[in-house]
């Protein structure tokens, strides 16, 4: 809106500063961070009102969980009102890269809604039917994915080498599958206090990088990347995810103060699935959000082996409650995991150059 206003100006004086990227990122950083940590205290006061319990928790988790009762869930709101208010301000509203990715978003943040408000109904930690969500997620990611390849076309490209191959229509099946697979392994990791937040909030800073160099030309053709036009004003959302993310994590910290339950986690990871699909990124995503990849893996490799076997490969899954169950503290699992998951950006960073 900010943008359209000083272009409608013709970006006169100070106004000119909208042109830039950089300023922008910033502006969407700040607004987000400062309007999740304005609201957040009375939006939580709230949630706890509105809930009672709060989230319910697993009888057969880790022990140590059961404090948590009464913690309200649905955070996630807080995250997408400051997200989405950033985006409004800051982007340039008529590139359709953006609707793409808001789209994603919000849709997957209303199912995520709708699963998370069933739960706190019920007082159960069965919410919407898992075919449900899944229909919904695949028609949103579906519907996000045709506008994307509207502008970008259909092509594959593989990391540290400069082939690509053009996958035709089945490419929207491959980006959604990318965009609902990636939501869902957010949220299967958001299961300790902060462990989801800062991952996203450095897969984010990851990905602000590549959408702007994609973005770029001269730096694209440099670096013998994907040159993706339009694709550079997604940093803006990045940085505005960053700015919602570290608002949250605030008050997600250990001992949380609130969670952002599948409104939040499943909204994040769909977001960040859809950045990739548009950069051209969607292998590097498995490495630069790998800790959410191994998250999944753990849980798929736990269910089919129990089904096979009888017996658990491990003690508990997802992976971060295996560890738990060893005798590791909940901040403990969390600030390894966040190292992990910064090690892992660096090395999907890596890809960049070398080719």
């Amino acid at each position: 809106m900010l943008y359209w206003i000083a272009s409608l100006l013709d970006f006169p004086g100070i106004l000119n500063l909208f042109r830039y990227l950089s300023f922008r990122t910033g502006g969407a950083v700040a607004t987000a961070l400062l309007l999740g940590l304005i609201v957040g205290p009375s939006f939580i006061g709230w949630l706890r009102v509105r809930q009672g319990k709060g989230q319910p928790i697993r009888s057969d988790g880790p022990q140590s969980h059961l404090a948590k009762r009464g913690t309200p869930t649905m955070g996630g709101l807080m995250i997408l009102t400051s997200l989405m208010v950033s985006i409004i301000l800051w982007m340039d509203l008529s590139n359709p890269f953006v609707w793409a990715c808001m789209f994603v978003t919000f849709g997957f943040g209303m199912i995520g809604f709708l699963d998370d408000y069933d739960k706190v109904r019920k007082a159960s930690t069965a919410g919407v039917s898992g075919k449900v969500r899944l229909a919904g997620e695949f028609l949103i990611a579906g519907v996000a994915a045709w506008i994307i390849t509207q502008q970008n076309g259909t092509e594959l490209y593989l990391p540290f080498v400069t082939h690509r191959i053009d996958l035709g229509p089945f490419y929207i099946v491959f980006a959604a599958f990318t965009i609902v697979a990636f939501g869902n392994a957010v949220n299967l990791t958001d299961g300790l206090d902060g462990l989801a937040t800062m991952p996203v909030i450095i897969a984010s800073l990851a990905f602000m990088m590549i959408v702007y160099l994609v973005g770029r030309a001269d730096y694209a053709s440099y670096l013998g990347i994907p040159h993706v036009p339009g694709a550079g004003d997604l940093a803006i959302f990045c940085g505005a995810m960053i700015g919602a993310g570290l608002a949250f994590l605030w008050f997600n910290a250990p001992p949380a103060a609130v969670f952002m339950g599948d409104t939040g986690s499943l909204a994040l990871g769909g977001a960040l699935g859809a950045i990739a699909v548009t950069s051209h990124h969607e292998i590097v995503l498995g490495i630069i959000g790998g800790l959410f990849v191994i998250e999944a893996l753990s849980v798929i490799i736990q269910v089919f082996f129990y089904k096979r076997t009888g017996k658990r490969v491990f003690r508990m899954a997802p992976i971060h409650h295996h560890f738990e169950q060893l005798g590791w503290s909940e901040p403990t699992v969390v600030i390894r995991f966040w190292i992990i998951a910064f090690v892992l950006a660096l090395a999907g960073l890596s890809t960049l150059k070398l080719r």
